[in-house]
């Protein structure tokens, strides 16, 4: 069974291992205490903070099973061998939509890391799909859901 391979920068891969150590070291912890504080309250067939704690045990076990997979399997981002002026995974690409000229500015990161409220956008992503392997002045037509939008690539760093 092949497994899926996470493409990720080394700091995405470097705040996954913290989050998977606080996970760990931390958060169980809690978890089980507040599960042993619960369970002396007596019934556990009508406690909610029993169901609350074991709810939130079985949540972070998930994430943690989900980290670990996404660090075995992770895949560092190599840029050595991709043109400066370039869009790649792990490059931040500012682009103007025509033709009213707004600016934009993404970075594009693995799936892992993707966070659209920060800037960073998933290589899976319409947007970064059509930006990936073009280059500065490069104009491109993006589908995306609410309609497709011409673009001309200004910076790439």
């Amino acid at each position: 069974m092949v497994e899926k391979v996470y493409p990720m920068t080394i700091e995405g891969k470097e705040k996954l291992e913290q989050e998977l150590e606080e996970l760990k070291t931390v958060k169980r912890g809690e978890i089980i205490e507040r599960i042993k504080v619960a369970r002396s309250f007596g019934d556990l067939s009508e406690n909610s903070e029993y169901e609350s704690a074991k709810d939130e045990q079985a949540f972070v076990e998930g994430r943690i099973t989900t980290l670990e997979t996404m660090i075995r399997f992770a895949q560092i981002i190599d840029n050595d061998g991709v043109d400066q002026d370039e869009v790649s995974i792990g490059k931040t690409v500012v682009f103007k939509e025509l033709p009213d000229e707004e600016e934009e500015e993404y970075t594009i990161v693995g799936s892992a890391e993707a966070d659209p409220f920060s800037g960073k956008i998933s290589n899976d992503s319409p947007i970064a799909q059509a930006l990936i392997g073009k280059k500065i002045n490069d104009e491109v037509t993006i589908s995306t859901p609410g309609g497709d939008m011409l673009v001309k690539i200004v910076d790439v760093k």
